[in-house]
């Protein structure tokens, strides 16, 4: 569920800038801090779902070569 709360939680806040943002510049302000936050949470969320299910498994590099055959 912390994917989805970050989410609703950038999307909120890019609601509050699309509301708020300066009259000068108005276009550029809501571009920019709009791609920020989602650009931001992407990269947040697609690093903390790949450390979260893993592709590959990792594996003990402590072990005697004829004991990690076993594993």
């Amino acid at each position: 569920y912390t994917v989805i709360f970050v989410f609703i939680l950038v999307a909120g806040l890019s609601g509050l800038t699309w509301v708020f943002a300066p009259k000068q510049n108005q276009t550029v302000w809501r571009s920019s801090v709009i791609l920020g936050l989602a650009m931001c949470y992407l990269m947040w969320a697609i690093t903390y779902l790949a450390q979260w299910h893993p592709l590959e498994a990792p594996r003990r590099s402590d072990l005697r070569p004829e004991a990690a055959k076993l594993l």
